[in-house]
């Protein structure tokens, strides 16, 4: 081997030793650097990975996994505030609390009689809730019992300059409005006013108030279940948008492209209190009185409040936004008119029992027919069948309960009266406005209908078999199940087919429809419901739909007195209501001249939210006897005639019906049909009076008699007096 190989190899390992600093700082540099490379690789991998992941999701990553505690929660819960007075509304609220939850956010249904609006409505400011209001409209347009003071605190509020225009700011809220179109100048006010004072108060409205309404004419989806339906599901809609921190929909406007509508959960956003979140922009950019909702309209012609405007602009933005809006209100007439009339051309009507009403109807023992009539046995006829005593009627005028047909051509009304004793189930209206069924179909179907609810109690105990067989064959009909029998376009030719069969008819008009009274063919009798004698009292008991309801009241009496057959008032007294009115309602005999006066008390049909009448209401028959002595005592031309005792009636008569010492109330009935039958032959020119066809009054059912107005051929009479003679009665 070459010694000097041996030497240069010792030498270097000399250098190297001798060098080692050198070479450990080479190493630790290049070491250094390749951690410094990694570090700058892992950060520009952690970049591009914060950039596809958003702020809010990064924000929830901590050490690996989400933290649900800090979440950001944009809905916390949803409050549902109710106002009801017949429990629709309180019936919609559970159902839209059931709908919410089917989202998993908290929800309470509150009644709003039970909730203190000064102590906590101003805690949702802050609460993250979203607030739905459901509130009815009642009487004259006021709030219903429950809300009224709810809605008195909050108009004062909203119309007080110590709570400020920014007091309720953060609250979110939506209302939907209950209410019925027919009362044209107080539909859905209070649900309109509910919106309009929380939007005065500074509170933020999610979306469109909505409006029910029970007029199903002009209900815009056919009725007010139908209504709070299509309410409820953009409710849930915008309520899933809210969830997800989505404010209101970008209208196409944003300036430089950026749609702050949709930075939520963006770097771009800072992070900002709920109070500011979305409620920077109030409703400057809405109308505070209409329903028109940020969702529903973009941008373009309204100035967010951070927006600085020159007041010498100020008028010519104002007259811009004004005529923008008669453009639009006279756009939507035009539309509204046109479909209106193609409408109208393609006849296309709404029918008046709705699925609603039918399944309500059916459950009160109707049996409904066609699109808006309907029929049901009385409880009068099922008496008369067990061989007891009939109907009052039957005491005043003959009538055989047993085959009277109680029937009506037109479930609607224009009155929603106090003492209804359908609790408001049917419809209201001041016009037909309905499809129509023939008359024919009506009578036919009716009769039918009646027959079959008879047939049940065939062999039923106590059931007389003869009165079984006569009741199979209606003989009488009276036109006052329910509703305003004389609203029915063919009422005369119902009446016709009515006197064609031999079917009498007695006919109850709630004296609202004069034309119809005056061009109303003969019936057997005719009724006018005369519920109170002043325009103040009238409007309290009847609460009638007509704006001119009084003057038509008096001009119906006044058609009545133009009748020349048998005319009726039909007096119902409520206690503490219209019981001393008695010089007003002397006036008003001497305006109509009825050929008689019945006087009842009201009958207590159990309680209903949709009117405050108790049993406090009802009088006793010793009441309403002396409040007939005192009528007859200012009318000289009437007497008392009839009396019966379990119905709480008497029957005032007009003295031409008292033949010597005899009263003759009755009705010779073959011979009122004999007396049609020869006005229809005449074509309508041969007349005939109510004294044409009376019949002698029998003493038992004479004011006074021991009877009581009860028929010895009753069975329950025959029981109570069968110790005593009653030979001499």
């Amino acid at each position: 081997m070459d010694p000097s190989l041996d030497m240069w190899d010792f030498s270097s390992l000399i250098s190297l030793w001798i060098n080692r600093f050198y070479i450990y700082l080479g190493f630790a540099f290049g070491f250094s650097l390749w951690i410094c490379f990694q570090i700058v690789i892992r950060k520009q991998n952690k970049n591009s990975q914060e950039k596809t992941v958003p702020k809010a999701s990064r924000d929830l990553m901590t050490n690996g996994y989400i933290s649900l505690q800090k979440k950001e929660v944009f809905v916390s819960g949803v409050k549902i505030f109710y106002g009801s007075q017949t429990g629709k509304a309180k019936g919609f609220a559970t159902v839209l609390a059931e709908a919410v939850s089917s989202l998993d956010l908290p929800v309470a249904v509150i009644n709003l009689k039970e909730y203190d609006p000064d102590d906590h409505l101003v805690e949702e400011v802050t609460s993250k809730n979203v607030s739905a209001f459901l509130v009815a409209t009642y009487t004259d347009g006021r709030p219903t019992e429950s809300a009224e003071w709810f809605c008195r605190w909050l108009e004062e509020a909203a119309n007080d300059f110590r709570f400020g225009k920014t007091y309720l700011k953060g609250v979110r809220y939506a209302v939907f409005g209950l209410g019925n179109s027919a009362y044209v100048s107080h539909f859905n006010k209070v649900g309109k006013n509910v919106d309009k004072w929380l939007w005065m108060l500074g509170a933020h409205r999610v979306m469109s108030r909505g409006e029910g309404d029970c007029n199903v004419v002009k209900s815009k989806h056919g009725s007010i279940e139908a209504d709070f339906t299509a309410w409820k599901a953009r409710f849930i809609s915008r309520l899933q948008a809210l969830c997800k921190g989505e404010r209101k929909p970008c209208g196409g406007n944003c300036k430089k492209g950026k749609c702050e509508s949709n930075q939520h959960g963006s770097e771009a956003m800072e992070p900002r209190s709920h109070a500011q979140e979305g409620f920077h922009q109030r409703d400057a950019e809405e109308e505070p009185f209409g329903s028109t909702s940020e969702e529903e309209s973009g941008t373009e012609d309204h100035q967010s409040l951070k927006s600085v405007i020159d007041v010498e602009d100020l008028g010519k933005i104002m007259d811009r936004m004004k005529k923008e809006k008669r453009e639009k209100e006279q756009q939507e007439g035009e539309t509204s008119l046109i479909r209106s009339t193609v409408k109208n051309e393609a006849g296309e009507r709404r029918a008046m029992i709705t699925p609603a009403l039918r399944e309500a109807l059916t459950k009160q023992g109707y049996q409904l027919i066609g699109s808006h009539s309907g029929v049901k046995l009385c409880r009068w006829t099922k008496s008369m069948l067990r061989g007891r005593g009939g109907c009052y009627k039957h005491t005043f005028y003959g009538i055989e309960s047993h085959r009277c047909m109680e029937t009506t051509p037109s479930l609607a009304c224009a009155n929603k009266c106090v003492f209804c004793w359908r609790h408001h189930t049917n419809p209201v209206g001041t016009e037909w406005r309905w499809k129509m069924d023939q008359a024919e179909m009506i009578l036919k179907e009716a009769i039918e209908n009646h027959q079959n609810v008879m047939k049940q109690f065939r062999g039923v105990p106590g059931v007389r078999e003869e009165r079984f067989e006569e009741g199979m064959t209606v003989k009488h009909c009276a036109l006052s199940l329910v509703g305003e029998p004389i609203m029915y376009p063919e009422i005369n030719r119902f009446l016709k087919l009515l006197h064609e069969r031999k079917i009498s008819s007695f006919l109850v008009t709630n004296a609202q429809f004069p034309a119809e009274i005056r061009n109303l063919k003969p019936v057997t009798q005719l009724y006018v419901s005369v519920d109170a004698s002043t325009k103040e009292s009238l409007k309290k008991i009847d609460r009638p739909l007509f704006k001119d309801f009084w003057q038509r009241f008096l001009d119906s009496l006044k058609a009545l007195a133009a009748k020349q057959q048998r005319t009726v008032y039909r007096l119902t007294l409520v206690k503490a209501w219209n019981v001393d009115e008695l010089q007003a309602y002397a006036k008003l005999v001497s305006l109509g001249n009825p050929d008689f006066i019945e006087v009842k008390g009201v009958t207590y049909c159990g309680e209903s939210s949709a009117s405050s009448l108790t049993m406090a209401n009802v009088p006793w028959h010793e009441e309403v006897v002396r409040f007939v002595c005192e009528l007859v005592d200012l009318i000289p031309d009437y007497e008392i005639a009839c009396e019966h005792e379990h119905s709480n009636c008497l029957l005032i008569a007009h003295k031409k019906f008292k033949i010597g010492r005899e009263w003759w109330t009755w009705i010779d009935y073959s011979r009122f049909q004999e007396l049609i039958q020869e006005y229809e032959d005449s074509g309508g020119s041969k007349t005939f009076s109510a004294k044409d066809y009376m019949a002698k009054t029998p003493h038992w059912a004479l004011f006074g008699a021991s009877e009581r107005g009860f028929d010895p051929k009753d069975t329950r009479y025959q029981r109570k007096n069968k110790s005593k003679d009653i030979s001499g009665c």
